[in-house]
């Protein structure tokens, strides 16, 4: 989905956020936040089945954006993990960027999370509004 929208970073890789639910850090609100979602050695079924229950226990309920890393040894055509996660992802009406370089891959960026950020769909960036460490 496309746009625009600015939110604290929140996230990380998919098997533990949807493992995490039962945990304190689990009940955290998504609202308004900057979703980083990312996971590596999943099939197609086991990506639905977390993503759906995120979805349905409404853990993802009013989060602002979605920044989607790499899926590193998940089904190797990508086109599957793409299809699915606009399937799931683009009822929110949220914008969603596919394609980052973080997660599980060769040469990962690392996200920090619980920062300020800028996701632009449009123009496919993930800015952070803190400056890095060097």
């Amino acid at each position: 989905m496309p746009g625009r929208v600015s939110g604290v970073t929140f996230g990380g890789n998919l098997s533990l956020l949807n493992d995490g639910l039962a945990t304190p850090h689990g009940r955290l609100s998504a609202a308004g936040g900057v979703l980083i979602l990312e996971d590596v050695n999943e099939d197609a079924a086991r990506l639905d089945r977390m993503l759906t229950h995120l979805l349905r226990t409404g853990w993802m309920d009013g989060v602002a954006g979605v920044a989607l890393g790499t899926w590193t040894d998940c089904p190797p055509d990508l086109g599957v993990v793409s299809e699915l996660m606009r399937d799931r992802l683009e009822p929110l009406g949220v914008p969603v960027l596919w394609g980052l370089e973080f997660g599980h891959c060769a040469e990962q960026l690392t996200v920090p999370l619980g920062v300020p950020a800028v996701l632009d769909a449009d123009a496919g960036t993930l800015e952070l509004a803190v400056p890095g460490l060097a």
